[in-house]
């Protein structure tokens, strides 16, 4: 699924769905949160929703994506140091009950879904799971990781256990957390 059609939306109408969209969810959730109700707060009417999204999702994912910041992980030279910034963060942000509830409904969705699916895998976690790998190849290359490291296996170590806490809610997010897992990923990618 891509992303509407730039040529034929109007920036403002484009800014006014996306802001309309991102303050329904917080305000009423994403499970209630209707393109009717994105419709009457962003004051267009519902078919324009319609002809440029083609599910609430997908309005939702372009909403989260207006927000992120281009995806590029931190190397400065210590692995360790970085590694243990980018799983704080990650934590603090799943950790966050707005993006949290948000981000789980959008995974539901996604199992129903397999546009939606495809775009959240291509567009959200594609950038994020390059920006990972490049970092992971620099390790590579400083000597600070093993060389047969297969990174794609890798960036599964470093992030699978934060989803399965998030998803299962098995133990809480914190930073104590992300500090354990990441002196247990480092020693397992030396």
């Amino acid at each position: 699924m891509k992303s509407p059609d730039s040529k034929r939306r109007s920036d403002r109408a484009q800014t006014a769905i996306l802001d309309a969209a991102t303050a329904a969810v917080a305000e009423l959730g994403y499970g209630k949160t209707t393109i009717e109700g994105i419709a009457a707060r962003a004051g267009v009417g519902k078919q324009t929703i319609y002809r440029w999204w083609p599910s609430k999702g997908a309005v939702i994912l372009d909403a989260l994506l207006a927000e992120q910041a281009e995806v590029e992980l931190p190397d400065t030279g210590d692995f360790t140091a970085d590694l243990r910034k980018v799983l704080r963060a990650t934590v603090d942000e799943f950790a966050d009950a707005n993006t949290s509830a948000t981000l789980r409904a959008l995974m539901i969705d996604m199992q129903h879904e397999p546009a939606l699916s495809e775009s959240v895998l291509e567009r959200m976690l594609g950038p994020q799971l390059a920006a990972t790998k490049r970092r992971l190849e620099s390790a590579q290359q400083a000597g600070q990781l093993s060389a047969d490291l297969d990174l794609d296996v890798a960036v599964e170590i470093i992030f699978g256990p934060i989803y399965h806490r998030w998803l299962l809610q098995t133990n809480p997010l914190d930073q104590a957390y992300a500090d354990s897992l990441t002196n247990l990923a480092v020693r397992a990618l030396s």
